[in-house]
């Protein structure tokens, strides 16, 4: 069937919109994609509601602003049978209060007169589960699209940084050994606050002030000392839980302390490769921190193997997240799993995600 997903990530961009052809087990095609910015003043909104649980003001003004783009841009498309909404998340505590992405599905069901999976990470908290990441078993079908036969890894550089490791000779994403899934570190979230922060620009376009400054090595070193990077996958990070390096970097100027952010985004995805179950043949980049030069220089410099942009295999690196969720509502519906023991952390196999009908 022909499905339609939407992501909203962590970097607070805007949406991105994308139709796959699934049957929950393989993709057969790839539809048309949209992109839809957020306003700096909507941006302005969605930072205010970070770190907030739903029943507050800034909450409800998040979610406004995030069902009215997605409405926009969704709007765009015909011949969906099936929407997958993700939502924006404003807050992620799995040990704790859980998960929360404002966004309203059954609302957009009725405005756009498609059945709508959303929220899909509560069923995963629930019984134990990280909630995060959620694309592995998507990344697990475009393995098997591609064609390979060895370990390989894709690299999501959203505002937080994750790691799928995949065995492509497994029967399916599933089985035990199939795949290892987890959140590397901080990626694009502190730079971009830090570009924010002292520069009024939303990032660092192109890495450029990056490649002026010098990395501060003893300090990428004490990041890496944080217990969290030495816990065992799976494990899963909420965009602000690094927000505090900013203000440790006050001492650098702005290039040195973009680079250096840079250099621990690079680090953390470097010192995750101990927790693989065997090295990967290359690592395939998606999310905006691709489009990074200095990031996938430092990359590069850290880790041995062939580290790759997803359009090197005939990916689409900003809609891949998307079409993940087109991919994960065919599978809701069709009550096939969505996350398990080696992705999230869950327990047992989940299959997450609420299904709202029009009318």
């Amino acid at each position: 069937m022909w499905a339609l997903g939407a992501m909203s990530g962590t970097s607070l961009d805007g949406v991105d919109a994308a139709m796959i052809k699934t049957d929950g087990h393989m993709v057969f095609a790839f539809g048309p994609s949209a992109y839809r910015p957020y306003t700096a003043q909507e941006q302005a909104v969605l930072r205010a509601a970070l770190g907030h649980w739903p029943g507050t003001p800034e909450v409800a003004a998040a979610a406004e602003v995030v069902e009215t783009a997605h409405a926009e841009v969704l709007a765009r498309f015909t011949g969906a049978e099936v929407l997958g909404f993700h939502g924006q998340t404003l807050a992620h505590d799995p040990a704790g209060k859980g998960t929360h992405q404002c966004g309203n599905g059954a609302l957009l069901a009725q405005l756009l007169g498609l059945p709508t999976v959303w929220d899909f990470r509560t069923s995963d908290v629930t019984i134990g589960g990280q909630g995060a990441p959620l694309a592995p078993f998507y990344h697990f079908a475009l393995a098997r699209r591609i064609g390979a036969t060895d370990p390989l890894a894709f690299l999501n550089l959203g505002g937080v940084g994750n790691l799928t490791w995949i065995d492509p000779t497994a029967p399916g994403p599933e089985n035990p050994g199939a795949l290892l899934a987890f959140d590397t570190g901080p990626a694009n979230a502190p730079i971009n606050d830090l570009m924010r922060d002292r520069l009024g620009r939303d990032h660092d376009e192109g890495g450029r002030l990056a490649v002026q400054g010098d990395v501060d090595e003893d300090f990428v070193a004490a990041v890496l000392k944080d217990p969290w990077f030495d816990q065992p996958p799976p494990k899963s990070l909420d965009r602000n839980d690094f927000h505090g390096l900013i203000e440790r970097l006050e001492m650098l100027s702005d290039a040195d302390a973009a680079a250096t952010l840079t250099a621990i985004a690079a680090a953390s995805v470097a010192a995750a490769q101990i927790h693989l179950p065997a090295p990967p043949a290359r690592i395939l980049v998606t999310g905006g921190g691709r489009h990074n030069p200095a990031l996938v220089a430092e990359l590069r410099r850290r880790i041995p193997c062939p580290i790759l942009p997803v359009e090197d295999v005939g990916l689409d690196g900003d809609m891949l997240e998307a079409q993940a969720f087109a991919f994960l509502a065919v599978r809701v519906l069709r009550k096939m799993a969505t996350s398990g023991p080696d992705t999230t952390g869950a327990p047992a196999l989940v299959g997450g995600g609420q299904i709202s009908r029009p009318g």
